[in-house]
């Protein structure tokens, strides 16, 4: 099958790889030219056979936008494009209609796997019309993980997106838990060896996960994490988590607490945020700032 997919970062570059080694062609366009394949969007489209499918990966709001924009005028009746970055799933239903009129196709992906989706695989949470989504299957099949889970058509269009921002925000919750009892731990005179606690709860714990093996492995390389400073971003999906709960009345203290928790940490060096800080730098590749800063 062949795919067109525009922005090859962190994200987008591993599944341009990912997809290519399932046999698929890909012909990808990035602004930067030593990672692109073609020199703009038009020469993307001119390179796929119609009917196309275009995969959009860049980030949400006026950068996808500004995608969307120029993409209807380049797509033909039949195409489809696909939004895999993170937008806010209200804008799933404009970006849908407004290539709709042009008879062209949209759904939404939420897509999780950070910088080991490569060789892991991708979480594939979709939304849209099925005659859309069955038609990317063989993509979907070569970006998820090996097995039967990894994907799911989560409903209609937003519905992708949705359930990938919930995802996130259960992650904000889990990784403020950990940090909070890791700092908990370091405080205490009694415990003198934090790190092997952590590692000891990778195997026959009730709170053993992927995300408490990345702490550990975190911790190999900085022990007490002295060199991060304690501050960490929120992506903006933990936010539109909590603005929907609001919405729908829908009470969520944990993930509430851990954005705000989020919030504090750019007031003060937080030893929890520095955790959370090591977490989202080992799963993500997320940016971390050192405390000699």
């Amino acid at each position: 099958m062949q795919l067109g997919l525009i922005g090859l970062g962190k994200m987008g570059g591993n599944m341009r790889e990912r997809i290519r080694l399932a046999g698929h062609t890909v012909v990808g366009y990035d602004r930067n030219p030593d990672l692109s394949d073609v020199a703009d969007l038009a020469g993307l489209v001119e390179r796929l056979d119609a009917p196309r499918v275009v995969w959009v990966m860049v980030p949400a709001g006026a950068a996808t936008q500004s995608v969307i924009d120029e993409l209807k005028g380049l797509l033909s009746p039949g195409d489809t494009v696909v939004d895999g970055g993170n937008s806010r799933w209200d804008e799933d239903e404009k970006h849908a209609g407004e290539l709709a009129a042009n008879g062209v196709g949209f759904v939404d992906a939420g897509v999780s796997g950070g910088v080991w989706g490569l060789e892991n695989g991708y979480a594939l949470m979709v939304g849209g019309d099925k005659e859309h989504v069955d038609r990317l299957q063989p993509i979907f099949q070569a970006l998820k993980p090996d097995g039967p889970y990894g994907y799911v058509h989560a409903g209609k269009v937003g519905a992708g997106h949705f359930s990938k921002m919930v995802h996130n925000g259960i992650e904000y919750a889990m990784m403020q838990a950990y940090a909070e009892g890791w700092e908990l731990l370091e405080k205490v005179d009694s415990v003198t060896d934090v790190r092997e606690v952590f590692r000891s709860w990778q195997d026959g714990t009730v709170i053993r996960s992927w995300l408490l093996d990345l702490a550990v492995h975190a911790l190999d390389a900085d022990e007490h994490l002295d060199k991060l400073r304690g501050y960490a971003e929120d992506s903006g999906e933990g936010r539109w988590t909590v603005e929907a709960a609001i919405d729908n009345a829908v009470p969520l203290p944990a993930i509430t607490a851990s954005l705000f928790a989020r919030f504090a940490s750019r007031q003060d060096d937080s030893p929890q945020m520095k955790m959370v800080a090591a977490l989202r730098n080992q799963f993500g590749g997320h940016a971390v700032e050192s405390a000699e800063e």
